[in-house]
Parts: C-alpha cells; sequence; structure tokens
C-alpha cells in the first residue's frame, strides 16, 4: 500500500471516529428534545421503552413551561448575569495581568502566589464569605448579587498574564520613546494586542456563568430574581417529576447559549484554541 493510500485510510478513519464521538456528543440533546414532546407517562415508562412520542408530540409542553416558569424573565437574568461577569472579569482581569506581566514593584511575586493559590481551591470555600458580603450590602436578589463572584478572576488573571507576557519588550520600549505613559502604553498598545486572550476569557466566563447553579440558588431566592439553571433546579420534586416538562424547560434554557454559539462560532473555536483549553 502506497503512501497516499495510506493517507486516505487514516483520514477516513479519523472522519469515521469524529462521526461516531459527534453522533454520540448529539444523543443527550436528542434524547432532551424526544422527552419534552412525549406524557409523563410515555417518559417514564421502561417497558414498553419508548424512543419516540406514541400518543402525538406534544408541543404544547414548551407553552406550558414557558407560561409557568415566565421564561422571558429567566432569560433577561441570565443574559444579564453573563454580560456583566464578561465585562468585569475581562476588565478586571487585563489591568492585574498587565501589572503581573509587565510591571515591577514590591510583593508582586507574593501577591501573584495568593491568585494561584485562589485557583487551587475549590470555588466553594469562598461562598459563604461572598454570601456574607452580599447580603451586608443588602443586594440579595438582585442583578449585583449574581454577578459579584465574577468581577475579578484568578483564572483570567493567570490567562492574560501568560498573554502579556509573551508580548516582545521591544513595543514597550519604542512606546517609551515617543512619549507614552504607562497608561498609553497599557491602552493604544498591548490591551490590542492580547485580543486572543481577552476573547478566550470572554467565553470562559460566559458559559461559567451559564452553568454556574449553586450561587444563584443561594444568592437569588426569588422565581423574579433568579437565573435558568436555579429555576431548572427547582422543577424536581421530591416525590414525583414531569419530566416531558422538565425536558421542554431544559430544551428553552439551552437556546440562548446555542443561538450565541451560533453567532460568534467562529470566535469561540479561536478563542479556545488560542488558550489551549477547553469547556
Amino acid at each position: 500500500m502506497g503512501y497516499e493510500a495510506k493517507k486516505r485510510c487514516t483520514t477516513g478513519l479519523i472522519y469515521v471516529i469524529l462521526i461516531i464521538m459527534a453522533f454520540i456528543m448529539i444523543i443527550p440533546f436528542a434524547w432532551m428534545i424526544l422527552t419534552a414532546l412525549k406524557t409523563n407517562q410515555e417518559a417514564i415508562s421502561v417497558s414498553p421503552f419508548y424512543i419516540f412520542p406514541q400518543s402525538g408530540w406534544k408541543w404544547e409542553n414548551f407553552g406550558t413551561v414557558w407560561k409557568s416558569y415566565n421564561f422571558l424573565t429567566l432569560y433577561i437574568n441570565t443574559l444579564l448575569m453573563i454580560f456583566f461577569r464578561v465585562v468585569c472579569a475581562c476588565l478586571t482581569a487585563t489591568m492585574a495581568g498587565y501589572a503581573f506581566g509587565r510591571l515591577k514593584f514590591p510583593g508582586k511575586n507574593a501577591l501573584f502566589s495568593l491568585v494561584l493559590i485562589q485557583m487551587m481551591v475549590p470555588a466553594q470555600i469562598f461562598i459563604i464569605p461572598q454570601y456574607l458580603m452580599v447580603s451586608k450590602l443588602g443586594m440579595l436578589n438582585t442583578q449585583f448579587g449574581l454577578v459579584f463572584p465574577g468581577i475579578v478572576t484568578a483564572f483570567g488573571t493567570y490567562l492574560l498574564k501568560t498573554g502579556y507576557e509573551g508580548l516582545p519588550k521591544d513595543l514597550e520600549e519604542a512606546a517609551g520613546i515617543d512619549g507614552c505613559n504607562i497608561g498609553q502604553k497599557f491602552l493604544k498598545i498591548m490591551m490590542p494586542l492580547t485580543r486572543s486572550s481577552m476573547v478566550s476569557l470572554g467565553i470562559f466566563s460566559a458559559v461559567f456563568a451559564f452553568k454556574d447553579l449553586m450561587w444563584p440558588m443561594i444568592v437569588c431566592t426569588k422565581a423574579e430574581t433568579t437565573t435558568l439553571s436555579a429555576a431548572l433546579a427547582k422543577m424536581q420534586g421530591q416525590y414525583t417529576s414531569d419530566y416531558p416538562a422538565m425536558m421542554a424547560a431544559a430544551t428553552l434554557a439551552v437556546l440562548p447559549m446555542l443561538i450565541i454559539y451560533i453567532i460568534f462560532q467562529k470566535q469561540f473555536v479561536e478563542g479556545i484554541a488560542t488558550s489551549g483549553g477547553k469547556l
């Protein structure tokens, strides 16, 4: 077998593996949608086991869930939380990253060690002090309370510090010769060159905010101030659950992030590839 034939076989095998993996990843989403269109009896039936709805496609499940849980308010709360967390994370991380990556000041290494320590410990450790801070500020059941844990990010600081350290020093030296001060070097020269790192941080911040469950359930107990993830978690009953309604709600909850991904697909791929991370 020649080189070209081996190459074609290898490429074909890779495509087959990728197609199988993609199919496996799609199965949960397909099952979620199919369950949302069933009756509760069909959803919980084991023998016989139903893959497709048997008594018609129950599209009304979506309308019932939409009206019962006021999804428009949940969408607004979730999207606002994502937006403000992304803005705050990028703003604070790029300034801290520049300071740690390019500037020299006393205690720099000790302070950055604190940032690294924060990355090493579970995020749940900070929930109680963060809750007490928000409570003392009188910001429970507010959008500020949802955004509060994402105002600063240790991961973002580390990511942006790495990005700034990868830039050549000649750029700052040339800017200094032209009369730029530290602020001008940062805003006009260095920050625009770390765009890919900021995009990566924005992507991770958006995904982490969308998936955040524990904090919204603790800080926002009112239905009109909570987010999609917390509202979905409260749908499951202690003894009985309406699984088609839960799956219909989950399908509606996925739509915002799916639309955002379709619109910014190129930025998602570039950001993750540049950062070398994974979701």
